[in-house]
């Protein structure tokens, strides 16, 4: 169903999949705390299930409850974040296994986009990918994202992205995984 934004954060969401904008690029998520909702995106997907998921936050207190070693990165948070960085850092046990696939890790961002910050601040941190079918491009418009709308519960009316996804940095290796929008260097 495609809703606006304003619609949605009167909803109660609980195990429902929804596509929304981010600052990068069109994301795919569900509530942290939604095993069902999680397992559904990587069907979606077609995504493997031995690859993990990140996670996306609407504030730093959703943040430092869902990772060990925040202080390592409080210069690249205070740089980037909200941005189009995504952050490794240790797990708390806060973060369900259904999302790290048994890793000791999670990637978490807090985006820079006034749509997914109200969803996230609404309905707390959800465990998001971009949307698109495993090892295609990530979508970036709000046409291409309607084509997945019959699979989920709520496509969130919206416009287009930017062309490329966030940039993923390891805290406790200090190296870059990924480089996107940001341009950093590994350490």
């Amino acid at each position: 169903m495609i809703i606006d934004v304003k619609k949605l954060l009167e909803k109660e969401i609980k195990d429902e999949v929804i596509i929304f904008q981010t600052d990068t690029v069109y994301g795919i998520g569900a509530r942290l705390s939604s095993p069902k909702g999680i397992e559904r995106i990587y069907e979606i997907k077609q995504r493997d299930f031995k690859n993990p998921l990140a996670v996306l936050c609407g504030d730093l207190n959703q943040v430092k409850a869902l990772v060990k070693n925040y202080d390592e990165a409080e210069d690249l948070v205070t740089s980037y974040w909200p941005g189009a960085l995504t952050l490794i850092f240790d797990k708390s046990e806060l973060v369900p296994n259904s999302v790290t696939r048994g890793l000791d890790t999670v990637g978490i961002r807090i985006p820079n986009d006034p749509i997914a910050l109200d969803i996230l601040r609404t309905f707390g941190p959800m465990a998001v990918t971009s949307l698109n079918i495993s090892k295609q491009p990530p979508l970036t418009t709000y046409k291409d994202a309607m084509l997945f709308e019959a699979q989920v519960d709520y496509l969130v009316s919206g416009g287009d992205t930017a062309k490329l996804a966030s940039t993923v940095y390891d805290v406790k290796n200090k190296r870059v995984l990924r480089q996107g929008i940001i341009s950093i260097k590994s350490q």
